[in-house]
């Protein structure tokens, strides 16, 4: 089913065995990147056929790393629609359009890169999961892994939105709350991965999440008849999906799927509380610093440090694009426009992407002419926050 044939440490170029369970590369503490054979897909796979097969993001099984199909988890995640947001281009002057992962199951795009992770550990005989999460990382793994039959335990900070907490434990998930951030968690996760016999499907540090990101990529290409839009705004936190669709670019291109291969302009969002990666992109920074006394209200942001911050640098430099950070103010008056204007009820961190596109319309980065792509990555259902004591709902 699947062409994968190995991974790729994403700096050192050293090859890892995709039938045993890895995690990143040793030498270089950097992702490893799973690699397939795109000349046989190019021969073999018709990208027409693709659309004929049942939706979700496992139709474009090739090129994604399960080789039985048996050990897929799936919740029909993928496929997610793409708007075309008509009203709130004419308020910004531009050709805006919404790619909507809050339809999701588990209600963000964090279900297609738990999917892949998730069916791969089971494929290579892992049971017991475990993620230092921000909230809705943490929710997906809980879901998949119930799905699947499996062990999940998740670390997330104590001021995490309910939501994705009762999330968790519904779903039968072991939860551990920090007193901290995302990185906070990271560290105890570690320590636990050492002490028992847990497996680590943290962002970047096991190579299958990213797989389940890059659908995102495809699905794109596909809904604009095999072309690619002009810039993408993405909410970077930890960054799986921009480095994950920066590679199905690569990916189509290489089938020959692609009718011109010009590629997006990738824009990183951050919040102002919380901008590594918009700080190190505008100092010509190879690496992101950490950033101290990480705050915002889109938690997804959070994250003050990404253990793939040189793939996410690359990605925005190689496209030509750039990075941005947006206040809280400005996310929430973002939030309430897309709700007005579209209907679509954005996580803060989507939100975040409609505050980005306007200072770069404002600032001449991006043309009226140009179609934009935003991605809202998950409901704003998951922040609401639960009723005071006697409080009606």
């Amino acid at each position: 089913m699947s062409l994968l044939t190995h991974l790729e440490c994403a700096r050192c170029r050293r090859a890892f065995d995709p039938h045993l369970p890895q995690t990143y590369c040793p030498d270089c503490q950097a992702p490893l990147l799973p690699r397939y054979d795109l000349q046989k897909g190019r021969a073999e796979v018709d990208r027409e056929r693709l659309a004929c097969r049942p939706r979700g993001m496992w139709r474009w099984r090739e090129l994604m790393p399960v080789f039985d199909e048996r050990h897929i988890v799936s919740l029909g995640e993928g496929d997610t629609p793409l708007l075309h947001a008509r009203h709130l281009g004419e308020r910004v002057g531009a050709q805006v359009y919404i790619k909507d992962e809050a339809v999701n199951p588990t209600g963000t795009f964090k279900a297609r890169g738990l999917s892949a992770a998730v069916s791969k550990a089971r494929e290579l005989g892992q049971r017991r999961l475990i993620i230092p999460t921000a909230g809705n990382a943490g929710g997906a793994l809980a879901a998949y892994a119930a799905r699947g039959g499996m062990q999940a335990a998740v670390f997330m900070p104590a001021d995490t939105p309910w939501p994705n907490r009762y999330e968790c434990q519904i779903a039968g998930a072991q939860v551990t709350l920090v007193d901290g951030l995302i990185s906070d968690a990271g560290r105890l996760v570690a320590e636990r991965v050492q002490q028992e016999d847990w497996f680590s499907v943290s962002t970047f540090k096991e190579p299958y999440r990213v797989e389940g990101k890059k659908t995102m990529g495809y699905e794109l290409a596909q809904a604009f008849g095999w072309r690619l839009p002009d810039v993408i705004l993405y909410p970077t936190g930890g960054g799986t999906g921009l480095v994950g669709m920066w590679k199905a670019f690569a990916e189509l291109e290489a089938l020959g799927w692609l009718e011109d291969t010009t590629r997006p302009r990738m824009v990183a969002v951050q919040a102002a509380g919380c901008a590594p990666v918009v700080q190190a992109f505008h100092r010509g920074a190879a690496r992101c610093d950490f950033w101290e006394g990480a705050q915002t209200m889109a938690s997804g942001l959070r994250v003050p440090k990404s253990f793939a911050d040189m793939e996410i640098l690359s990605a925005l430099r190689e496209s030509e694009g750039t990075a941005v950070a947006v206040s809280d103010e400005e996310i929430a008056a973002a939030q309430r426009e897309l709700a007005a204007a579209e209907g679509v009820f954005a996580a803060p961190e989507g939100a975040a992407t409609l505050a980005g596109l306007k200072k770069l319309l404002a600032a001449g980065w991006i043309r009226a002419d140009e179609r934009v792509v935003l991605f809202n990555t998950g409901s704003g259902l998951k922040y609401i926050p639960p009723p005071a004591t006697g409080e009606q709902v």
